[in-house]
């Protein structure tokens, strides 16, 4: 487009004018208008210096364009495990969608020469985090990119359940952080080897782990927020439980999710319920936000998202997203996706709009109560991501 703008213009000034050299303030603002994934790989693919500002964008959580869905498609051998789980993947493909763009679509799997059986542990910053043993994989989700750490010294037969990572890989301090009923383990990128920081005995396995307002934020399955600090020495300490009280929490969902939302922290939970003449579950999302103003900090419903829509999937150990203006690329404020369909639906995805009633199935074979109830999968299920490339890796 710039370089037709030059070739026809009659005036010699115009025909000099660079494009490359636009501020970076400018560069920002047409990045924050970009309507979906695939404007912003163009807008990335149009000069170095277009990219290099596409990477020192302020924040992911300020694009307008929603994330990708993320489809499972895949062959898989599975075994029960000790714990009875079927927990081993196999041959792992999937199929990244567009929301603002249904006819484009990108076909990815898990690296060559990667191990046959993965155990599924999180997505985090474009990134599926796998292990296999003593061993983990970060496969990208876009590219056939992988990182290999290096192998965990166990002291014991224990179970990893989740993974993260605090940042971009090429970010500076980069870690994975891998989580175990008993420890935490952190791994520095470059690193040789593995930090392991014990939790306290009776800790609760943690449900989902957010970065908020430059924190590490967790939530166990009792939804109790804990702050994660990794420096200048580790320590996971259990805050204040924000008025909960005062939010009827037991009508609600007891696995919810947290979704950053600019500065605001919203925790989305689900009220299952059971209709026993049809057999079946329903259920009806309800939102609240951290309302930092009163002292002690507590959960304040939300009637509406306003100009808002949020995007959230089966397993909360994966990525959380809210979008700004959805109708801008086709998607509808004060709605919550989830990455998951419903039975027999031609859409890859499930729409419900905040207070309506979510179908009684969002998964093929599965009701509300199962969205409600499993916080985490044995089985890697569909999400919703941001390939690395939007966080400048």
């Amino acid at each position: 487009m710039c370089h037709g703008l030059c070739s026809t213009s009659s005036t010699s000034s115009v025909s000099h004018v660079v494009w490359a050299d636009l501020l970076d303030c400018l560069i920002h603002q047409i990045i924050a208008r970009l309507s979906s994934f695939h404007d912003f790989l163009a807008f990335t693919g149009t000069c170095r210096p277009w990219r290099v500002a596409a990477s020192s964008f302020a924040s992911v959580y300020t694009f307008t364009f929603p994330p990708l869905h993320l489809k499972i498609d895949f062959h898989y051998t599975c075994r029960r495990g000790n714990n009875g789980k079927f927990s081993l993947l196999r041959k792992c493909k999937w199929l990244l969608g567009d929301h603002s763009k249904r006819e484009i679509s990108h076909r990815c799997s898990v690296p060559r020469n990667s191990p046959n059986c993965l155990l599924f542990l999180g997505c985090s910053y474009g990134y599926l985090i796998f292990s296999y043993g003593q061993h983990c994989l970060l496969a990208d989700v876009y590219t056939d990119n992988k990182v290999n750490p290096p192998k965990i010294e166990f002291r014991i037969n224990i179970e990893i359940y989740c993974g993260i990572l605090t940042a971009p890989p090429n970010s500076p301090n980069s870690c994975l952080l891998l989580c175990s009923k008993t420890s935490m383990f952190q791994w520095q990128f470059g690193a040789n080897s593995w930090s392991e920081h014990p939790l306290g005995l009776g800790q609760e396995r943690i449900l989902q782990i957010l970065l908020f307002k430059g924190q590490i934020l967790a939530m166990d399955f009792s939804q109790r927020l804990h702050i994660i600090q990794l420096s200048p020495r580790f320590s996971m300490e259990r805050v204040e439980d924000f008025g909960r009280k005062d939010m009827a929490v037991s009508q609600y969902d007891n696995n919810p999710w947290l979704v950053v939302c600019g500065d605001t922290l919203l925790m989305v939970a689900l009220s299952p319920t059971h209709d026993e003449f049809y057999a079946s579950f329903f259920g009806t999302f309800q939102v609240f936000r951290l309302d930092f103003s009163v002292k002690p900090a507590k959960w304040v419903k939300m009637e509406k998202l306003e100009n808002c829509a949020l995007f959230v999937g089966i397993d909360r150990r994966t990525p959380t997203f809210s979008c700004m203006s959805p109708e801008r690329w086709g998607g509808k404020s004060n709605t919550i996706y989830v990455s998951s369909a419903l039975e027999n639906s031609d859409e890859q995805w499930t729409p419900v709009e905040l207070g309506q009633t979510v179908p009684s199935a969002t998964t093929p074979g599965r009701s509300a109560y199962f969205l409600s109830v499993y916080g985490h999968c044995s089985q890697l299920q569909s999400l919703w991501v941001l390939p690395s490339l939007v966080y400048g890796t």
